[in-house]
């Protein structure tokens, strides 16, 4: 039986989530460096197909929505503030439904706050950077191997649902450099971009029983397309009580929210007859794992769950939550936005948060907690 030899290499999240994309076939990359994300927009003007540098962040996300548009895959890498500048043009793809990849890298706040110091701060903001409440897929990765498949998974989501997919990633996770075994990641395959079949006469937005509409890029040699960013109907012309454009957008939210099962994504390490459960997310995964590890050597039982897709929240992980007497979430900002993304600003003697702000949470500061 043949065996992997291993390779192991100095390396960080950048260049595998870029490898990863290109691999997926994204076509393009447009960016306009930020720290944290500089290293996505060196490793992208070598490994992408296309690269155009952005004049401003607002620029990079119309350019970005006008390549999809025209049937391409387009990726973009930023922090906090140029997600700022770029959250009106966002909210218009989301509704135009053109698919494209956005990668956070979150870094301390506010405002400006430090560029080189990481933090897991963006996430609420997120929950509601699309107007109305729709959601926005989120996948955050919790180690190398989640930076690869869950890269790959966002390509997926974007072509497969028709809509801005969001990878969310740290300043450490993509900026320091660790040796790791490159040979276990295993080669991606271009995501199928296909034209599927559709009913004549073709109408941009008219969806069936999945409730994503056919794409086809402008000017292409079959139909006509209309883009639309406002109410529109299935033709995509601008319509506003009719029921016809009103349930166009109620289908925004349900096009994902009732095929969640099919992005769903998270690591459950139970523990038989354990009350208590470690719930983290994105880089302060690892420090829950060691304090897990440690609180086991000790004779605790104690379960844990990593949350790798995060919005829209899955049923899933409330069904696993709901199995324990005491939760902890383990984060690395100041109130514990995972946890008041599910359960509120409610304190509860029953639900924890350890969190960290401005430096990384430690495995001693999470069993503390427990």
């Amino acid at each position: 039986m043949e065996t992997k030899t291993s390779k192991n290499v100095l390396i960080d999240a950048s260049r595998i989530i870029t490898e990863a994309l290109v691999q997926s076939g994204a076509d393009v990359f447009i960016g306009y460096p930020i720290t944290p994300s500089n290293l996505f927009y060196s490793y992208s003007k070598l490994r992408f197909p296309q690269f155009l540098a952005g004049p401003d962040e607002i620029s990079v996300l119309q350019w970005m929505s006008g390549f999809s548009a025209a049937g391409k895959l387009p990726v973009t890498a930023t922090a906090f503030p140029g997600l700022a500048l770029m959250t009106e043009t966002l909210n218009m793809a989301y509704m135009m439904e053109l698919p494209m990849v956005l990668i956070i890298t979150q870094r301390l706040g506010p405002s400006t706050g430090s560029a080189t110091t990481g933090a897991q701060g963006d996430l609420k903001f997120l929950d509601g950077v699309i107007s109305g409440g729709m959601p926005l897929p989120i996948f955050s990765p919790s180690n190398f191997n989640d930076a690869w498949t869950l890269a790959h998974e966002a390509a997926k989501t974007a072509i497969k649902f028709r809509t801005p997919v969001i990878l969310l990633t740290s300043k450490e996770m993509v900026m320091t450099q660790k040796s790791f075994d490159v040979s276990t990641l295993e080669p991606l395959e271009p995501i199928d971009r296909s034209i599927k079949p559709y009913e004549k006469p073709y109408q941009t937005y008219k969806a069936g029983a999945d409730k994503v509409p056919v794409f086809l890029p402008l000017a292409n040699e079959l139909e006509q397309v209309r883009f639309n960013s406002s109410t529109h109907n299935n033709l995509g012309l601008i319509g506003k009580n009719d029921a016809e454009s009103l349930g166009n957008t109620w289908r925004l939210k349900e096009k994902l929210e009732t095929r969640i099962d099919e992005f769903t994504f998270y690591e459950y390490d139970a523990q038989t007859d354990a009350k208590n459960l470690v719930v983290s997310w994105g880089i302060s995964a690892d420090a829950a794992r060691d304090a897990v590890a440690h609180l086991r050597k000790n004779g605790k039982k104690v379960s844990l769950l990593i949350a790798k897709t995060l919005l829209p929240v899955p049923p899933k992980i409330y069904e696993i939550i709901d199995q324990y007497e005491e939760i902890t979430f383990a984060e690395e900002n100041m109130t514990g936005m995972y946890k008041e993304m599910l359960y509120g600003k409610r304190q509860s003697t029953q639900i924890k948060v350890a969190t960290k702000f401005g430096t990384m949470l430690s495995p001693s500061e999470i069993i503390e907690k427990i």
